[in-house]
């Protein structure tokens, strides 16, 4: 069989130029960021509550979040309460003002965080503040796919 030598060069390859073979994905990841909520902006709550962020848990295990930090580029953050996101589920962080609960967070801001022409969410882990993982846009169509 041919294939496996080749396959064993490319790898060679890219090991010897430095490349990662494969990106890893990261335990809690940024999937989706809602930026610009439907029609106009009036900061009514549920306009503030249209705009959010989508995390995934990626791993078998279930993972607690609590004193982790999302936040854009000017430095609005939001820091999280005791919470755990167990395997494979998301959790959304919503804008606005709300009640917490399994699936779903809120900011309680009265104004809005991600930029419709362009930002950053970034994602920190509470025990070291190391970057998790991050998702960045320019203008475009209201979110954005980050997985």
């Amino acid at each position: 069989m041919r294939a496996l030598p080749i396959a064993a060069a490319t790898l060679a390859a890219l090991v010897s130029t430095g490349l990662p073979a494969h990106a890893a994905t990261p335990a809690v990841q940024i999937i989706k960021v809602y930026y610009d909520s439907p029609g106009k902006d009036t900061r009514s709550n549920a306009s503030l509550n249209a705009e959010y962020v989508v995390l995934k848990n990626t791993t078998r295990t279930a993972i607690q979040l609590e004193k982790w930090i999302l936040r854009d580029e000017t430095g609005y953050k939001y820091r999280f309460l005791a919470f755990v996101l167990k395997p494979g589920k998301t959790v959304t962080v919503r804008t606005g003002q709300g009640n917490d609960g399994t699936s779903g967070v809120f900011w309680n801001r009265r104004q809005y965080v991600w930029n419709n022409d362009g930002d950053m969410a970034a994602l920190y882990r509470g025990t070291d503040l190391k970057k998790v993982d991050a998702c960045d846009w320019g203008r475009g169509g209201g979110w954005t796919d980050c997985s």
